[in-house]
């Protein structure tokens, strides 16, 4: 049987006997259900002999051949599958959902749709099948009617399915259009996973050299099959998702926007976010996002994809920092309504947007505004060069603004009317527009949308690059000004939090001084009805600004910081603010009690004679920072040891910084008066023998010999203070110092201080060296070109070799072979490194 004959629109059957035979459809179903249940024949074994010769109506069946052609050429003008699907999920459809074909050319159609699923059989010729999935698929373009027509024939898909191994190129395309029309009903798209055809559009996908149009159809079938909840994790496979994203850079626009809409579908569930970002989307469609590629921006959906897939992801918060990393902020949609109150600044001469004016150079105004159109062709050297960041915030207010002034910045239809998140809904900007428009939203009179601006601020505020862009955009101004006029707490949380991710960075701290946050800050510190986690985020802001680690005095008394004075933060801290200080300190939280004691010791650098800090409050803070109860031994229990070392690290910045402030609290005479300094030696020898991390043990052993000099003026190692800080202090962070990757210089430094040491013949020096791992390195250390390094460290293993104890450990770190070269090179050390050999066992 051949069907080029019914291909071409004359609707009659060529048999061997030349006789031409109309067939009726209870005919075409006789033949279906014989052809299923008789073994495979050759088209001459093939009679009809039994039925009737209607020669006089070939007309009529000619006729209804060419309605069907005609009705499918008009549907095949769509290029996708009509969908009636109401999930949550896009789907490749038609650009006109409607039925294009009528009811009398739908039903005479009908009746051939048998005829070509017989055709689809494995027993036919390849030329008939290919002709046949061809006719189904523009048949099924028509809609869900011709789609319930062709899947009324079971096994039928599995057929379809089948054909997508085919050589030829035309019939892979027609069969994964079929399966793309198939998928777009939601009755049919469980069916069409069950049949296999996932796996073989994947493995079709695979081939290296795949028609365009084969890979638009594949891809835009799983597009459709990924709207069902189900089949989207069966789809986010390992490999089909490295595939999609590759498809992300084909050179055809229909394959990157198909492959962009499986991906969104994929990322409306949950559980698929994890593979989603480890097979690497988030960077590629961030670039699709941004139009880093020219040849991206005239894809309005590509982009629309890519930035529904980020936004999803956006919704956990680790991955939302991924996708800020790559340049793109999340940005609140607010309405078109909330932009109408915008008022730009109507500049006389132009100013970059954190709010620095740029010093006028002609000597008088130009007639047309051409000087200071054309001020950035003409800078005048005594202006600061203009930064890349400072140009990204002049490129991006410029932007921003011009699209608020002709209301075409957000449109009321970006906000679904309906729905209970309508107020939580996002969108993404690249970082320069994205960083202009929050800065934007913040000097907006809705409330709602300020808060919202703040917030995402606080989100985006994730690196240096990102607060310092936020800084130079002119956002620490209105937050400053937010937090000094508005006194509703949901507008003042949120800019405190974006001010706390904010002042992360030294340079924007600066910034936020400058503006007077740090006197807006201490009053509403003092306000005693503040809850704990504002006073929480308060004291994180002030312990950032007023950090008495990092360089006090070139940063705050070589002149003034950006306009601020030195002598305004004496006036701030005063003792009503160290008295609040004081009492939030005795019963707050370590990270509470951790800032306000760096707050406090900032006053004792800022007073020197310290008289209104000197009470019994500040031994009460002390005695509470100090005793922590995380410093016994834990339970042998993994979960119980985790939960140990994360309260022993908060433990440790805590005591760190306690010990700090009680050093420079024993400058004062009165407060060496009035402390029992026997009491607080005790508790920091105690730190010191504790688990403690050898980072925060600095400030405990410098305080603790600071209360041995004032104490006793010997400084001799075999004081017992002395050695205890020699033993868990100097000794750990010496062997920790050669054991690391460092300097040559550093590790010479580590070796002599060591020897230095050794030398003093205390045993419990060489036992604590050996115990805390030193022998190892110090054998590292024989192979350097360095003598001196070398001479010390063979002087250090000749005193720890006094100890047989040690004599394993010196040789297992691989001495023996070490020492052998230098006695045969004769180098200057060779006679100490005979000596050595010889005490050891070999």
């Amino acid at each position: 049987m051949s069907l080029s004959t019914v291909a071409s629109g004359v609707g009659v059957l060529e048999l061997p006997c030349l006789r031409l035979l109309p067939i009726s459809n209870t005919q075409i179903q006789f033949l279906t259900v014989e052809a299923r249940k008789q073994p495979r024949r050759r088209r001459r074994e093939l009679s009809f002999s039994s039925f009737p010769v209607l020669i006089h109506l070939n007309h009529r069946l000619r006729h209804g051949f060419s309605e069907l052609n005609s009705s499918i050429d008009g549907s095949h003008g769509g290029e996708a599958g009509h969908s009636d699907s109401t999930e949550k999920g896009s789907v490749a459809s038609f650009e006109d959902g409607k039925e294009v074909r009528s009811e009398s050319s739908s039903g005479l159609g009908d009746s051939y749709v048998a005829l070509f699923v017989r055709m689809l059989g494995l027993d036919n010729d390849p030329l008939d099948r290919d002709q046949a999935i061809e006719a189904l698929w523009k048949y099924s373009l028509g809609g869900k009617k011709c789609v319930d027509a062709i899947m009324q024939f079971h096994g039928c898909l599995n057929l379809i399915v089948n054909l997508l191994k085919s050589e030829s190129s035309s019939t892979c395309e027609a069969a994964a259009g079929l399966i793309r029309s198939i998928a777009s009903v939601n009755l049919y798209r469980e069916s069409v996973a069950e049949s296999g055809a996932v796996e073989e559009i994947t493995a079709l996908l695979s081939q290296p050299s795949l028609a365009t149009v084969v890979k638009e159809q594949s891809i835009c079938a799983l597009w459709n099959l990924t709207v069902d909840e189900e089949i989207r994790e069966k789809v986010a496979d390992y490999d089909i998702l490295r595939l999609l994203i590759s498809f992300l850079e084909d050179d055809d626009v229909n394959v990157k926007e198909a492959a962009g809409g499986v991906l969104a579908n994929i990322a409306l569930t949950r559980s698929t976010h994890k593979i989603l970002v480890e097979v690497g989307v988030v960077p590629k469609l961030a670039k699709l996002l941004k139009g880093d590629n020219t040849d991206n921006k005239g894809s309005k959906l590509i982009r629309k994809e890519a930035r529904n897939v980020l936004l999803e992801l956006a919704k956990d918060e680790y991955y939302r920092i991924l996708v800020i990393e790559e340049g793109v902020v999340p940005i609140p949609i607010i309405g078109a309504d909330a932009y109408k109150s915008f008022r730009p600044d109507l500049y006389s001469w132009p100013s970059l947007p954190d709010g620095i004016n740029i010093e006028q150079t002609a000597k008088a105004p130009s007639r047309f505004g051409a000087s200071e159109l054309l001020l950035g062709l003409h800078v005048d050297k005594n202006v600061d060069d203009v930064d890349e960041a400072k140009m990204k915030a002049i490129v991006g207010r410029t932007n921003q603004q011009f699209l608020a002034r002709i209301g075409a910045i957000e449109f009321e239809k970006e906000i679904n009317s309906e729905g209970p998140g309508k107020s939580q809904q996002l969108t993404l900007l690249p970082c320069v527009d994205g960083v202009a428009r929050l800065v934007l939203i913040l000097g907006l009179s809705d409330e709602l949308a300020v808060a919202r601006a703040a917030e995402s601020i606080a989100d985006a505020s994730i690196n240096e690059d990102m607060r310092v862009s936020f800084m130079e955009a002119g956002a620490v101004k209105p937050l400053v000004q937010l937090l000094a006029n508005n006194n509703k707490e949901a507008v003042k949380l949120p800019v405190i939090r974006a001010l706390k991710n904010l002042s992360l960075s030294r340079t924007v701290c600066q910034r936020i001084e400058a503006e007077g946050a740090v006197w807006f800050l201490i009053n509403l510190l003092k306000q005693p009805e503040i809850s704990p986690s504002v006073t929480e985020q308060i004291l994180d802001i002030l312990a950032h600004i007023l950090d008495p680690s990092k360089e006090m005095e070139s940063k705050f008394y070589g002149g003034p910081v950006n306009g601020s004075k030195t002598d305004s933060r004496k006036e701030v801290l005063d003792a009503a603010v160290f008295s609040r200080l004081l009492e939030i300190a005795k019963t707050a939280s370590p990270n509470l009690l951790r800032n306000a004691i760096s707050v406090i010791e900032f006053g004792t650098v800022v007073n020197p004679k310290m008289d209104t800090i000197i009470s019994e409050d500040i031994t009460t803070v002390l005695d509470v920072a100090l005793r922590q109860k995380v410093l016994e031994e834990p339970e042998n229990e993994t979960e119980e040891l985790e939960k140990h070392l994360l309260e022993l690290e908060e433990a440790g910045l805590t005591i760190s910084a306690a010990s700090r402030l009680l050093t420079k609290l024993l400058d004062s005479e009165s407060f060496r008066q009035t402390v029992d300094m026997t009491l607080y030696t005790e508790l920091l020898r105690k730190i010191l023998r504790s688990s403690l991390p050898l980072h925060y043990k600095d400030w405990v052993a410098a305080c603790l010999v600071k209360l041995t000099t004032l104490s006793s003026p010997s400084q001799s190692l075999n004081n017992p203070i002395s050695v205890e800080v020699t033993l868990y202090k100097t000794i750990p962070k010496l062997v920790e110092q050669m054991s690391f990757p460092s300097s040559p210089e550093a590790k010479e430094a580590a070796v002599l201080e060591l020897n230095k040491i050794i030398s003093e013949g205390v045993p419990q020096l060489t036992q604590a060296l050996a115990s805390h791992g030193g022998i190892e390195p110090l054998v590292k250390l024989l192979e350097e070109r360095n003598e001196q390094c070398v001479e010390a460290s063979l002087s250090v293993l000749y005193n720890l070799s006094m100890d047989s104890e040690n004599h394993t450990a010196i040789i297992r770190a691989g001495a023996v072979p070490v020492l052998r070269r230098i006695v045969m090179s004769q180098r200057p050390q060779w006679e100490k490194a005979l000596r050595l050999l010889r005490d050891l066992p070999v």
